[in-house]
């Protein structure tokens, strides 16, 4: 059973105007033939004009950055062999020579017996001028709401996940630590947020777990 995609649209921002959330495109990659699907949004990402070329794996890991090119295709190579998503954070080069940072969200596309026969997803352009903008452009319009609140619910979303907990026993968590160090809270949230980065990455198969969520959930939704 092929899973239809649903990619959303990006939208050029003109100059002096504010500027858009990331730009997001769709992709899929079929095992057996290497064939590669982009939408128009990924080849403007590298680019290209929409079919101007034609993707091929080859292409994809000559645009990825040197120091993420090896990382890249062992993905591919695993996404091959074992039917796994392709599903990276990582950086390429466009044909400009800027670099871009995107993430990379993928499900597994199955047969009508349930084998994997290729992957498809989403690129995220996290690309740093695309974010900077995106933030002052927030910091600007909503400075008390945006500097307070963002990072708390950020360090309250964390606490959840790791320690299964509810969002008022997160918020309780975050304000005993406040008390008990004498630190303001949005302080501590925000270096918690820091200094997360020094905790393990996720194992592949979690990622893949939540990936799959992420791009199905839609269809558990009531419709009214």
């Amino acid at each position: 059973m092929t899973r239809h995609m649903e990619p959303r649209t990006s939208v050029l921002t003109p100059t002096g105007s504010a500027p858009e959330p990331p730009a997001v495109g769709s992709f899929r990659f079929w095992f057996a033939t290497r064939r590669w699907e982009w939408s128009a949004e990924v080849y403007r990402m590298h680019g290209y004009r929409p079919g101007e070329i034609e993707p091929t794996t080859e292409l994809l890991l000559a645009h990825k950055h040197p120091d993420d090119r090896t990382h890249v295709a062992e993905t591919i190579t695993r996404a091959i062999d074992h039917g796994e998503t392709f599903s990276s954070r990582h950086r390429f080069i466009d044909l400009s020579g800027q670099e871009h940072t995107v993430l990379v969200v993928a499900d597994r596309i199955l047969d009508d017996t349930g084998t994997a026969v290729g992957t498809s997803g989403f690129y995220v352009d996290l690309s740093d001028t695309l974010a900077e903008a995106h933030e002052a452009m927030l910091a600007a319009t909503l400075p008390g709401l945006y500097e307070n609140r963002a990072v708390i619910e950020q360090a309250k979303g964390v606490l959840m996940r790791i320690y299964q907990i509810s969002a008022e026993q997160a918020f309780q968590v975050l304000r005993w630590r406040s008390q008990e160090t004498n630190t303001k809270l949005r302080a501590l949230a925000q270096q918690l947020i820091t200094e997360l980065l020094q905790v393990p990455p996720p194992p592949p198969d979690l990622v893949a777990a939540f990936d799959h969520i992420l791009l199905t959930v839609h269809h558990r939704i009531p419709r009214d």
